[in-house]
């Protein structure tokens, strides 16, 4: 080679020297980009693997927990039917009618208590005022000495679940008329009267 090397020459060479490190740079950017990527892809099909298991373990998580708030339900209940089925199986053998009625008596106490562990309970309704979101009004009477809006009678009870109304109570309901005010029809009248007087004229 020449020891005389030329500027041109020299200055090529320096370009061409940053060039490759500028290769090697994005070479090895690009290494990382597709390594990155790469990362990515795998945690998204991860990601996509857990949701398809998550999807497929929800509806049969809810289904084994109703299953199992059924069969608790059940279970709560086997007690008093067996009570209720020994009270009939014993019927016969009962010293009364009063005996044997104080017996289905306990039984239906008990469906309510056991009603009442499941978080379902009555709807108060007879004496108390009526409530739209309680109660459904069949009828209407009128009886002195009740409130107006006070509830008189219960045809069919009505029950919540924790705090949801899953049937109102069907009640009747006291309705009072309201009595005319003498006053107010008073002043009616004299509104009447001068319009009377005031036709008879334009009539003469």
């Amino acid at each position: 080679m020449d020891k005389h090397e030329s500027k041109p020459d020299r200055k090529e060479r320096k370009e061409i020297k940053h060039l490759e490190e500028k290769i090697n740079e994005l070479e090895e950017f690009l290494a990382s980009v597709v390594t990155e990527k790469d990362e990515l892809f795998a945690k998204l099909q991860r990601v996509s693997a857990d949701y398809v298991n998550y999807q497929k373990r929800v509806p049969r998580q809810i289904a084994d927990s109703v299953a199992y708030e059924k069969e608790k339900f059940v279970k709560a209940m086997l007690g008093s039917i067996d009570n209720f089925e020994h009270a009939l199986a014993n019927s016969d053998k009962a010293e009364s009618l009063e005996s044997f009625v104080k017996g289905v008596q306990m039984v239906h106490d008990e469906i309510l208590n056991t009603l009442k562990g499941q978080g379902v309970e009555r709807i108060a309704s007879v004496g108390q005022q009526f409530d739209p979101s309680l109660h459904e009004a069949l009828m209407q009477k009128t009886e002195d000495g009740k409130a107006n809006g006070e509830i008189l009678d219960e045809y069919l009870k009505g029950y919540k679940f924790h705090d949801r109304v899953i049937r109102p109570a069907r009640v009747v309901v006291n309705k009072i008329a309201v009595p005319p005010d003498p006053q107010q029809d008073a002043e009616q009248q004299k509104d009447i009267e001068p319009q009377k007087e005031s036709d008879s004229d334009s009539q003469e």
